[in-house]
Parts: structure tokens; C-alpha cells; sequence
């Protein structure tokens, strides 16, 4: 029903006006007795066979929803009804910013992917949290953290360690977003030295907790083997307890949208089925040349079970969608954790 019904009816207004939408339908229907019984019966696999011990945490299975869908955590305990093993918020910053200016998403229907230079626009650490108080624990949600765009290089560190601290009672694992394309001073957050600054700060933090909590890298895409090479190091060395391959692309190489229309839509991160195979090569590259030293959650390009595996066998010990979800529907979760059990 949603790929013949409700995605034409969505791809036909602006995709951001859609997301909001969507929000309120789906918050609003599980307010409604009996539905959330039927979203679960609909899309909900629970077999001990898809569970996966990683990170120190339990997920029920390894299909997760990627951030930057719910990110100010206003959903998640509805989407937890739709399969997912695992759902992250965010990115937040300490202080809530409408990111960048309007019009700022965009589909590329017959590329199936999705272009966006959002700019972290969220609500701030104060609202997210109160929204996480609202946890009715019943899937595992990661924290995705960055800094706040007015930020100065200087006090980078300071916004990610401040974003660490008042989320860690709320939140199952962290990710630091350091490689989104649509942020300021980009190449300073993809530096080496710094990277272990950062990294190394946070683990302070998380050692001064008595329950600490696994922290990845999300990376990009467009990484070269050399740079890929660094990043196997300073998770090596950092003990880094995993890596998130990989986030949105800046290459526009193979698209089918004409080259007017992609210069019309300007810079942003692309998503979906055209960076597939680059992701699935950096995390092919990651679990290879490190041989399997961490945990891999793999992301880009998930639209189908046979996109799922590749992802899994390339080497990710869980994956997540996005712009899969967006374009498939909710059928995609279950349709995921039923190949996987059939693979065995």
C-alpha cells in the first residue's frame, strides 16, 4: 500500500513539509487503541535468531534507523513498532538551531536518493532530553552528537563533551558526527590529530560514569584507502569502540538527474541507492584491512533484503536505513530481518 498509494501522494508536496507530516500522522494514529498492536503485528519479527550481542548491548535484531529521521527524539517509542532493533536521535547540539535555509531536502526520485544540507537544525539538548524521559525502553537508542554551527573551532570539543555528559543517562550508545558534509570547518573535524583530541576528551568523560557507554566514529563516504588506512589506526589506537559506515556523499558522479537540475539543488549530502556501493566498498575496506578489530554499522544505499546482506557480508555486524525507509515504506524492516533469518 504505501509504494502504490502513499509514496506518490507524498512525493508530490515538499519533502520536508512531508517528513513533518508524517511525524504528526504517525504520532497521531498511535494515540488511537489497538494500532500500535496492529503496527507491531505488521511489521515486527521477534526471533532469538536476529538477536546480536555487540557493543556490550543486546539488540532484538540488526536493522537500525539511521539518524537525522527522529531527530529530536520525538518518535521513537511509536517507531520502535515498526521492527527496528535500534534507533538513533539526532544530531544534537548543545543549543537548538534551525540549521540551514529553506529549501534544503530533495529527492532525486529516479536516482532513488535524497540530497540535503539540513545544517544539524534540532531542537537542543534541553528539549531531546525531555523527550528521552519519555523512554518506555523498548529498543535500544543511540545518541548522535555535534557542535552547534556558531560554534568556534576552539570550543568544538567543549560542545561534543557537553552533548556527551547531559545525554549519557538517556541514550544506549553515542556516535560523533564528525564527517556530515553540510556543517562549518568540515576539514577541521576530519583532521587526524584533532580527531583524537576529541576522541580522546570524550572517553574522559565516559570513564568519570560508572556504566559507560560504547562510542563510534561516523565517517564518510568519500574517503580514500589512505585515509581509510588512518582511520583503522586511530580507532586501533583509541580503542574506539566502533565505526559508522558510512554517512551522506558529496559526490555527484553516475547520477541520472541531468547536471542542470543538480546545480539548480546546489551542495548538500547525498543518500540512497547512489552511494550503495561506495559505502559498501569503505566498510568492505574497514573490516579487511583492520580484520575485524571493531564493529562495523553499516548505512547507505539500504533499499532491499539483497542491499542488507551485501552490507552484512561485506563486513557491518549491523546496518541502518534511511532513505531506504523513505522510498520502500516500513515493510523494508521486516522484509530485512526475514532475509537474514532465511540466510541464517
Amino acid at each position: 500500500m504505501y509504494k502504490q498509494l502513499l509514496r506518490p501522494l507524498f512525493f508530490c508536496f515538499d519533502p520536508e513539509k512531508v517528513h513533518h507530516f508524517t511525524f504528526s500522522m504517525i504520532k497521531g494514529l498511535s494515540k488511537v487503541p489497538g494500532v500500535q498492536s496492529i503496527f507491531r503485528s505488521l511489521f515486527v519479527i521477534e526471533d532469538v535468531k536476529l538477536e546480536r550481542k555487540l557493543l556490550g548491548l543486546i539488540f532484538k535484531n540488526p536493522v537500525g534507523l539511521a539518524a537525522g529521521f527522529d531527530k529530536n527524539a520525538v518518535l521513537y517509542n511509536e517507531l520502535a513498532n515498526f521492527g527496528f532493533g535500534f534507533i538513533e536521535i539526532g544530531t544534537v547540539t548543545p543549543k537548538g538551531q534551525a540549521g540551514n535555509p529553506k529549501k534544503r531536502l530533495f529527492r532525486l526520485k529516479e536516482d532513488q536518493g535524497i540530497i540535503n544540507r539540513m545544517g544539524f537544525n534540532n531542537a537542543g539538548l534541553e528539549k531531546v532530553i525531555s523527550n528521552l524521559k519519555k523512554n518506555k525502553g523498548t529498543v535500544i537508542i543511540g545518541g548522535n552528537i555535534g557542535k552547534n554551527t556558531a560554534t568556534k573551532p576552539e570550543d568544538y570539543t567543549q560542545d561534543y563533551l557537553e552533548c556527551f555528559n547531559a545525554l549519557h543517562p538517556y541514550v544506549d550508545y553515542f556516535v560523533l558526527n564528525v564527517s556530515c558534509p553540510n556543517v562549518g570547518s568540515h576539514a577541521k573535524l576530519n583532521d587526524k590529530d584533532y580527531l583524537e583530541e576529541l576522541i580522546g576528551a570524550v572517553q574522559l568523560a565516559n570513564n568519570a560514569f560508572r556504566n559507560q557507554k560504547p562510542i563510534l566514529l561516523k565517517i564518510a563516504p568519500d574517503l580514500n584507502n589512505l585515509q581509510l588506512d588512518e582511520i583503522v589506526q586511530l580507532v586501533v589506537d583509541t580503542k574506539l569502540d566502533g565505526v559508522i559506515a558510512s554517512n551522506t556523499s558529496v559526490d555527484r558522479a553516475g547520477l541520472k538527474m541531468p547536471k542542470d537540475q543538480l546545480e539548480i539543488i546546489g551542495n548538500g549530502g547525498l543518500s540512497g541507492q547512489p552511494i550503495k556501493d561506495k559505502s559498501t566498498q569503505v566498510i568492505k575496506y574497514l573490516s579487511e584491512k583492520s580484520k575485524k578489530a571493531f564493529p562495523i554499522i553499516g548505512v547507505g544505499g539500504i533499499h532491499s533484503a539483497d542491499d542488507a546482506l551485501e552490507k552484512l557480508n561485506a563486513g557491518a555486524d549491523l546496518i541502518q536505513i534511511y532513505t531506504g525507509f523513505i522510498y520502500e515504506g516500513p515493510k523494508l524492516v521486516k522484509t530485512i530481518n526475514k532475509a537474514i533469518l532465511e540466510q541464517g
